[in-house]
């Protein structure tokens, strides 16, 4: 007997644990957002990492394979555990 995996369930799963681990890592962002701010240093690079976070549940959406699934993660949001 084969197994399968339900994609739609999979990725509901990945866009979990993403938003889980993005979190923390927002929060770090925010607070290296404000000490720039404070400093009047460039501010670019902070918002788009916050950017790339928000923006990868809707890859997940986009993928096809389970393998395409786990491939949507970023470094900023620690190990995939």
């Amino acid at each position: 007997m084969a197994i399968t995996i339900d994609i739609t369930k999979a990725k509901e799963v990945w866009k979990d644990k993403i938003r889980v681990k993005r979190t923390n890592a927002l929060a770090k962002l925010d607070v290296d957002f404000i000490k720039a701010q404070e400093t009047s240093s460039d501010t670019t690079s902070i918002v788009a990492d916050k950017q790339t976070l928000r923006d990868l549940p809707s890859q997940v959406d986009t993928a096809t394979t389970t393998d395409e699934i786990k491939a949507v993660w970023n470094d900023m949001l620690g190990d995939k555990e």
